[in-house]
């Protein structure tokens, strides 16, 4: 938390979508609601880097802002290994009036932003990457140093290790 200057979180937020073993970690404090929320994610990426290099496995950071923009960047091993960014204001759309973009057309275009790449490559729609902070299940784990039921709330949350399959 020290190295984000996560100091004045209360809680982590699990949000899980089990099927694809998709987990969100997110801290739960006054600076992270809204739209002040995803500008300070767009430039504290700590937990992300600690955690590819702990599980040696890429972890994704991303940052929704639906009046702004999006983006999605990827580390490696506690390093930076990918990255995309989308501002909407600069989306080229196609020739005509923007109001003549057909719904079909504009899911096609978002489907190439950074938050519709990540969808593809986690296999879920990219609503349901946007609506992940809403998933059920979730819970947030406090932070404050006393003593809980962590361990036994993410084993409950947390997908569990698949089964082996039968020779």
């Amino acid at each position: 938390m020290a190295l984000d200057g996560a100091s004045g979180a209360t809680g982590l937020h699990v949000s899980v979508i089990r099927r694809r073993k998709v987990v969100r970690l997110a801290y739960v404090g006054p600076f992270t609601a809204g739209r002040q929320g995803a500008h300070w994610y767009a430039a504290h990426h700590a937990l992300a880097r600690l955690l590819s290099r702990a599980a040696n496995a890429t972890v994704q950071a991303y940052v929704y802002d639906p009046d702004e923009g999006e983006d999605v960047i990827a580390y490696g091993n506690g390093r930076r290994v990918g990255g995309e960014r989308v501002v909407y204001e600069d989306v080229e759309l196609p020739p005509g009036r923007p109001e003549d973009v057909d719904d079909a057309t504009f899911a096609q275009m978002q489907s190439r932003w950074p938050l519709g790449h990540l969808a593809h490559v986690f296999g879920v729609a990219r609503k349901e990457l946007v609506r992940l902070p809403l998933a059920q299940p979730s819970r947030v784990l406090a932070l404050d140093g006393a003593p809980s039921d962590a361990e036994a709330v993410l084993d409950a949350l947390l997908p569990g290790p698949e089964a082996p399959h039968a020779p």
